[in-house]
């Protein structure tokens, strides 16, 4: 069975879907729909690690998550959870990381495919140039999301 809950970040609402096994998406959403009544353990430690996370006391998450994508999209994700905490990445980088050099546009395309918002650290991953490249929550959230990691990268 698949349940839902949310939890308001500093930067909007994300909404965790998941099983009673682990977590299948993050995602930034507008509004709030009906929450399911009974949240099971791995959501609920989802909204605890957030909290932390925005408050600056976690730098890395440890949740189970259940990746559904293709076979390179998963390599790409299972890549961006390797970048540390307050550091980025360009998407060259990661094809490189993945043995693929040449797959810098389908690396972009699996970041932005990620379903699990800020957990896979996709805002980690920026242009080679060092623009700050795409991010389906707004770009303004992604400078949030790497503001807020170097405030806090040292502690």
């Amino acid at each position: 069975m698949h349940y839902k809950t949310y939890y308001d970040s500093p930067i909007g609402i994300l909404e965790i879907l998941g099983t009673e096994r682990g977590i299948t998406g993050v995602h930034f959403v507008e509004n709030k729909r009906d929450p399911d009544p009974a949240i099971p353990l791995p959501l609920k430690d989802c909204c605890r690690q957030l909290y932390e996370y925005f408050v600056g006391d976690r730098k890395k998450f440890a949740l189970t998550l259940h990746l559904e994508g293709t076979s390179f999209q998963k390599s790409v994700w299972n890549q961006l959870m390797k970048i540390p905490y307050g550091q980025t990445v360009s998407y060259k980088d990661i094809a490189l990381a993945i043995r693929n050099e040449k797959a810098c546009r389908a690396v972009g395309s699996a970041n932005g495919r990620n379903n699990i918002a800020i957990i896979i650290p996709c805002h980690r991953v920026i242009a080679h140039d060092g623009t700050l490249g795409g991010y389906g929550g707004g770009l303004w959230k992604k400078e949030w999301l790497l503001n807020h990691e170097k405030k806090y990268r040292g502690f």
